[in-house]
């Protein structure tokens, strides 16, 4: 079994990198079937999902699509502070487009409905909701996912651009916490 050690905590493989490769191909595939002609969007939420808005993109053949960036915070450490702070947002004009949020994952569904009600009053023709990874026995919000990559359990887990603390980001795998 594959583990890292970040920090105080070791975490061992629970994703390989080519099943989240697969998932994201077929995501993309569906989306450039589903999104052709519609001048697309994607608004990727920092930090968390800049790998999977990477990995996405290179594969998305909807002409004249655009991608930009919005940074949020609601973490802290391994738990959610149940706060969304927006740090940082985008310039671009959303009215009559079609808007695509690109999320590494939807736990709680906190981040995600807070970023709907910011963006509501710019006007998109719709908003769409892609995310890498879904928890839904961790879902307090009710969101509708247009787009989901996998569902996994209600664990802590790191990599592909989830992180403890910082830490992780870089890991090509996803990674779950031992809880010891």
């Amino acid at each position: 079994m594959k583990t890292v050690k970040l920090l105080d905590r070791e975490f061992r493989v629970s994703i390989p990198a080519e099943e989240i490769d697969n998932v994201i191909a077929q995501m993309a595939e569906k989306m450039n079937k589903d999104l052709a002609g519609t001048n697309p969007l994607f608004i990727c939420i920092l930090n968390g999902s800049f790998m999977f808005a990477s990995d996405l993109m290179k594969q998305i053949t909807v002409e004249n699509s655009q991608i930009t960036f919005m940074r949020l915070s609601s973490y802290d450490g391994m738990g959610t502070t149940g706060k969304v702070k927006k740090l940082m947002g985008f310039t671009e004009d959303l009215k009559d487009r079609t808007v695509v949020l690109l999320e590494d994952i939807v736990d709680t569904g906190i981040t995600i409905t807070n970023t709907l009600d910011q963006i509501k009053d710019y006007e998109a023709k719709e908003v769409l909701i892609a995310t890498m990874l879904f928890k839904p026995d961790a879902l307090i919000r009710e969101v509708k996912l247009n787009y989901v990559g996998m569902e996994i359990p209600n664990d802590f887990i790191v990599g592909r651009g989830l992180d403890y603390d910082g830490m992780g980001r870089n890991l090509p795998d996803v990674y779950t916490v031992i809880e010891k």
